[in-house]
């Protein structure tokens, strides 16, 4: 098995009729994602189509499964508008719009899931698991990923039965059964909350370890399904800049994932309708929220009576409440005392207590519990 680092991918025009050789050297030149194990370059049949920019013999279009994502989108509204937010003193009316966005962050997630695992239908050779993903993280794998260099696990596969502590559960486990390949991967609607964190890394390293079980695991859970190559990736959905060699790939790259052309246009337009939707449900929450809080006010300012207004605060912290004349007149008041007050004034310096403090025992530490009186 081989580690692979990744480069961007470029696109080439594929002719009318392309043959099995110049398919199969347009699929050897695919971007792979980091992975375990051999890559070998199957035959493709005969593709034909126009004149286009092609990548993969397999396409999809939006209009062919605008139906089934709409349906999708619906769903996940739905499952968004379901919940019942919790009261909270802090956020007040406003705990709806907080409930939705939360919701929202779930729920594009699990849209993006199922539209790949729709969309992955367009090429035949692919098979895609999301049921009952929960992989064991044996502990020989871990330990294995976190001392070495992942390019010297090459050709490691080890049991899935073997002692483990805790599991893995990838979102879509994808099996190419023409390249005997398998990817795990993990789609994060976004990772921009992971960039100053070390999840990313933890991620990866549980993801590594989940490889290298996954082929006797298939074998063994999956009706004696054989792969003789496992590679990762983590798909950002934001599609930020991609980072091939530390395994991070850029939603609008997943046709090279799927060997499917177009994949990534129908994702984009998914989000693009998704977030019309999730916005018209915010701005329509927004204002019912705001609506409360106006009638709320009208209702207060109507209640409030005049033995009911706020005295004027005793202290301006602006500066002093006295017109020029009376601030004049008061000073002037200050005239009448005597200049000189005299050493009695204030008593003789020896009858004048010492203040100066007595050192007392204090108590650094962690907060207890008041003691019971």
């Amino acid at each position: 098995m081989t580690t692979f680092t990744s480069m961007t991918p470029t696109g080439e025009v594929l002719r009318s009729i392309v043959n099995a050789s110049e398919a199969a050297a347009a699929a050897a030149s695919r971007p792979h994602p980091l992975g375990f194990g051999r890559n070998a370059v199957q035959a493709v049949a005969s593709v034909h189509e126009p004149a286009v920019l092609r990548r993969h013999p397999h396409l999809v279009r939006f209009a062919d499964v605008e139906a089934d994502l709409d349906l999708l989108i619906d769903r996940a509204i739905a499952a968004i508008m379901d919940g019942e937010p919790t009261e909270d003193e802090i956020l007040g009316h406003y705990v709806n719009i907080a409930s939705l966005v939360r919701a929202v962050s779930f729920r594009e997630g699990k849209l993006l899931e199922q539209a790949v695992d729709r969309l992955a239908k367009a090429n035949p050779n692919i098979l895609v698991l999301t049921q009952s993903l929960k992989l064991p993280l044996v502990k020989a794998a871990m330990e294995a990923v976190s001392g070495n260099d992942w390019s010297s696990l090459d050709g490691i596969k080890l049991d899935c039965e073997a002692p483990a502590k805790g599991s893995y559960t990838p979102d879509l486990v994808i099996v190419n059964r023409a390249r005997h390949t398998a990817y795990i991967l993990d789609l994060k609607r976004s990772l921009a909350s992971y960039g100053d964190t070390s999840r990313l890394e933890e991620l990866k390293i549980k993801m590594m370890a989940s490889a290298m079980i996954l082929p006797d695991w298939l074998y063994k859970n999956q009706k004696r399904l054989m792969v003789d190559t496992v590679e990762v990736a983590i798909v950002d959905g934001a599609s930020r800049p991609s980072d091939h060699a530390n395994g991070v790939w850029a939603l609008s790259e997943i046709d090279d994932l799927l060997e499917i052309d177009g994949v990534a246009a129908c994702m984009a337009e998914l989000r693009l309708r998704f977030g019309r939707r999730v916005q018209q449900l915010l701005e329509a929450e927004a204002r019912k929220a705001i609506g409360v809080n106006e009638q709320a006010m009208t209702v207060a300012a109507q209640m409030v009576g005049p033995s009911s207004v706020p005295m004027r605060s005793q202290i301006n912290l602006n500066g002093p409440s006295r017109t020029f004349e009376e601030d004049q007149a008061a000073r002037s008041g200050d005239d009448d005392l005597p200049d000189d007050l005299g050493a009695d004034a204030f008593g003789p310096c020896e009858e004048i207590e010492d203040d100066a403090p007595t050192p007392v025992f204090f108590r650094v530490g962690y907060a207890r519990r008041p003691a019971a009186h």
